[in-house]
């Protein structure tokens, strides 16, 4: 059993940023794959980045490429979410995850954070 503590969110203006930790007790096991979700009021819960852990390739949704960075510390069991240039519509609780397959789909991810709420004012 993972879980999961995030931490790092807050409330700050656009185009300012935001670095989100996610510290893991229990064992991470080289072939997970360590995800970044967020949710915004009233709607579904998004993909936000990926990384696999034993082997630290990424991938991003469009809408965070290029300005979000996803990755992660073994010797510390933590996932990192580095964010900048934040917009408004980054607004959302952010959560991290944990799961066997690499993906943007929230069914493949077994353990979650609580998540950490993120607010960009503009």
């Amino acid at each position: 059993q993972v879980q999961f503590v995030e931490s790092g969110g807050g409330l700050v203006q656009a185009g300012e940023s935001l670095r989100l930790s996610c510290a893991a007790s229990g064992r991470i096991f080289s072939n997970y794959v360590m995800g970044w979700f967020r949710q915004a009021p009233g709607k579904e819960r998004e993909f936000v980045a990926a990384i696999r852990w034993g082997y630290p390739t990424t991938f991003y949704a469009d809408s965070v490429k290029g300005r979000f960075t996803i990755s992660r510390d073994i010797a510390k069991n933590t996932v990192y979410l580095q964010m900048n240039s934040l917009k408004p519509e980054d607004t959302a609780i952010y959560y991290c995850a944990a799961g066997s397959r690499y993906s943007g789909w929230s069914t493949d991810y077994d353990y979650w954070g609580q998540g950490t709420q993120v607010t960009v004012s503009s």
